[in-house]
């Protein structure tokens, strides 16, 4: 192990991905170490399967979500420039970031958003809402609870009464919530 950390580690693309994701030089080289130890075949990409095996995902109520936006558009592997942009949202955000960025509030977001709106059509329906709550909170609540409080959710956040919330509507619902700490993981030593 120490002889692994201790040699000089090239990254493909390093210089484009500290750029893209804010990530130091260190942090690429450590994500790098990572992916090629979940890369167990050395193949140069990850399939769903080798995210699946990652013990705090497995155990996530929404870790399939979270395992699924690293394959976006119909792909069946994440290269590591891909690894690395996703997990860039969940680098916790520093006092001098931009309002713009993989790692701004908005991009957070965004990021937030897309883990609920499955269908990809722009707006969190009843349906995707009571679903991602349903996962999150199991059986600790029945299901007309959880049905009451995604009424309530949307009828509070849908200004626009189309029944589902927009992104615009989404963002404004959550305004007040910590979303920088709560899309803060550590994923580096």
């Amino acid at each position: 192990m120490g002889a692994r950390h201790s040699q000089p580690v090239s990254v493909p693309e390093q210089e484009e991905i500290m750029a893209e994701t804010g990530f130091s030089q260190a942090n690429v080289e450590c994500l790098y170490q990572r992916f090629q130890v979940l890369d167990k075949e050395e193949k140069g990409y990850l399939s769903k399967s080798d995210l699946e095996g990652i013990g705090t995902l497995a155990i996530n109520p929404i870790g399939d979500r979270i395992v699924g936006a690293f394959f976006q558009d119909g792909r069946e592997t994440a290269d590591f420039r891909t690894f690395v942009q996703v997990l860039a949202h969940f680098r916790p955000v520093e006092e001098s970031a931009s309002s713009e960025g993989v790692n701004s509030r908005l991009s957070k977001l965004q990021f937030a958003f897309q883990l609920y709106d499955q269908d990809k059509d722009g707006k969190i329906s009843r349906a995707e809402m009571l679903e991602v709550l349903r996962m999150m909170v199991g059986i600790q609540v029945t299901d007309e609870q959880l049905e009451s409080i995604t009424d309530r959710t949307i009828q509070e956040a849908d200004k626009d009464q189309d029944g589902a919330l927009s992104f615009a509507e989404f963002a404004k619902s959550v305004e007040k919530l910590n979303i920088e700490q709560k899309m803060s993981l550590r994923i580096l030593k």
